[in-house]
C-alpha cells in the first residue's frame, strides 16, 4: 500500500488525486498546498510552502512517503526532483535540466532543432527595437512569446504592427518579470492546435491521447490568453496516421536528445495535414488532465511507479476509447486580468451530472470560497461529446455563484 504525496494546487491536481484514489495499491494520499475539494480526498499539509523544497524532504522522510508525483511546471523548473533524488525519494517528474524545455523557450527550440523536429520559424530577442524590426520582417499576425514560465499567459498574437510595438514593449517594461527578459518570435502558423501527452520513464514511452484546449477567455475564441477555459478529449480530428507522423517526426527526436522522466506535453498545430510542434510542456497540461485521466484504464500507481522505475515496457496501457469527455472551466469576473477573491461558491453539493474538481478555491468558515482566477473545472463524460456538453453545462447551471463565469462555447465544434 502506498503513501502519496502530490505537489500542487489546481484542478489539475485534484484529478490527480482523484485518480490516485481510485487505485487499491493507494493508501494515503497528501497534498502540498492543496486546495478545498482535494481536501476531501487527500490530507493537506499544512505549514510548508509550495516552494519550501528541503522542509518538503523532511515531510516525506517523517510521513514515509513511497513517491511524490510533482504537478505544476515551477517546482520543476526549480529543481525540486532533483532534491527529492539526492535525498533517496522517489518522485514522478523531469529534472531541472530537462524541465527546461518548458522553463526556456530558447531552451526549447535549440533541443527541438538539434532533433530536426518540424517547428516554427523564429529568432530570439533581448531589445525592443531588433524585435520589431523582425515582426515587421514576418508580417502579421506573428507570435510572440516570453522565454521563461508566464502562467500560461506569455503567448500573445499580434494582429498589426501597433499591437506587436504595445506587447513588446510591455514586456520588456517587466509585465511578466523575470521570464520576459529575452523574448522569442515566431511565425503564424495556421491551422488547428492539439495537445498531445506522453508518459516517459527515461527510456521508453507511453501515449496518454489528445485533448483541444480553448486558450482565449471569450466564446468564438476571442480575447486574452488565459491558462484555459475548457477541453474536450479525445480528439476526433487525428487520425492514427497523423499520431504516427506525430511519434516520429516529434516526440522521438526529441526523447533522443533528451534523456526525459514525467509527462512530455506537446503542444501541436496541424498545418496542411503536416503536424509542427509549438511548444512542449513537462508536465500534465491545465485543464487537460481533467479530460485525459479519466480515459485511463490501467492502475495509475502501477503506471506512475513503472515511470518512476524505468520500466514501462512491462506495462499494458489501456485506454478507454469510448468515453468522450468535457470540461468547462469557471472563472473569477474580471480573469485574466484582475479579480476579486473570497466569493462565496454555493450549490456544489447538488451537482450530480458531473464531477466538480477545483482549481482555486479555500474552506474558511464552513464556507467555499474563491481563491483564484480560474476556480472550479465541471468535467462530464458521456458516449458522445454532445451528451457530456450538455451534462458539464447543466452543471454549471446549478452553480450559485454570481461573481463566476465560463465559456458558453466549450466543444461545440464537436457537439
Amino acid at each position: 500500500m502506498k503513501r502519496i504525496l502530490v505537489i500542487g494546487s489546481g484542478g489539475r491536481e485534484h484529478a490527480i488525486c482523484e485518480q490516485f484514489k481510485k487505485s487499491p495499491k493507494c493508501e494515503k494520499i497528501f497534498c502540498l498546498p492543496g486546495n478545498a475539494g482535494i481536501a476531501q480526498v487527500a490530507e493537506i499539509v499544512n505549514g510548508i510552502k509550495q516552494g519550501e523544497q528541503q522542509k518538503i524532504v523532511e515531510f516525506c522522510r517523517d510521513t514515509k512517503i513511497d513517491f511524490v508525483f510533482v504537478g505544476p511546471e515551477q517546482p520543476l523548473v526549480d529543481g525540486l526532483v532533483d532534491d527529492l533524488e539526492k535525498s533517496g525519494i522517489r518522485v514522478f517528474g523531469p529534472n531541472k535540466k530537462a524541465a527546461q524545455l518548458e522553463g526556456s523557450k530558447i531552451f526549447m527550440k535549440e533541443i527541438v532543432s538539434k532533433a530536426g523536429a518540424p517547428t516554427a520559424a523564429y529568432e530570439t530577442f533581448f531589445t525592443a527595437d531588433e524585435a520589431l524590426r523582425f515582426t515587421d520582417q514576418l508580417g502579421y499576425p506573428c507570435v510572440i512569446k516570453t522565454d521563461g514560465l508566464a502562467a500560461g499567459k506569455g503567448v500573445i498574437i499580434p494582429q498589426n504592427r501597433e499591437e506587436a510595438e504595445k506587447t513588446i514593449a510591455e514586456i520588456f517594461a517587466g509585465k511578466f518579470g523575470e521570464a520576459g527578459k529575452k523574448i522569442i518570435i515566431e511565425e503564424f502558423l495556421d491551422g488547428f492546435e492539439a495537445s498531445y501527452f506522453v508518459l516517459c520513464d527515461g527510456k521508453n514511452f507511453l501515449p496518454l491521447g489528445f485533448a483541444h484546449d480553448h486558450k482565449k477567455v471569450g466564446e468564438g475564441d476571442v480575447g486574452a490568453n488565459t491558462g484555459g477555459m475548457g477541453t474536450y478529449s479525445p480528439s476526433p480530428f487525428i487520425t492514427p496516421e497523423m499520431e504516427e507522423k506525430i511519434i516520429k517526426q516529434i516526440i522521438k527526436p526529441t526523447l533522443a536528445t533528451v534523456e526525459f522522466k514525467g509527462i512530455l506535453f506537446a503542444g501541436l498545430m496541424i498545418t496542411k495535414n503536416e503536424p509542427k510542434l509549438l511548444e512542449f510542456n513537462v508536465r500534465f497540461g491545465d485543464p487537460e488532465t481533467q479530460v485525459i485521466l479519466p480515459r485511463i484504464k490501467t492502475d495509475f500507481v502501477d503506471l506512475i511507479e513503472a515511470a518512476i522505475d524505468g520500466k514501462l515496457s512491462e506495462i499494458k496501457l489501456e485506454l478507454d476509447e469510448k468515453k468522450k469527455l468535457v470540461c468547462v472551466v469557471m472563472c473569477a469576473k474580471g480573469y485574466p486580468e484582475s479579480y476579486e477573491k473570497g466569493t462565496e461558491i454555493k450549490g456544489l453539493e447538488q451537482i450530480t451530472e458531473a464531477k466538480i474538481l477545483h482549481a482555486g478555491t479555500v474552506k474558511k468558515d464552513g464556507k467555499i470560497l474563491a481563491n483564484g482566477g480560474r476556480v472550479l473545472n465541471i468535467v462530464a463524460s458521456a458516449d458522445s461529446f454532445k451528451a457530456a456538453r450538455d451534462k458539464a453545462y447543466d452543471a454549471v447551471n446549478k452553480i450559485d455563484w454570481q461573481e463566476g463565469f465560463v465559456r458558453k462555447d466549450i466543444a461545440a465544434k464537436v457537439s
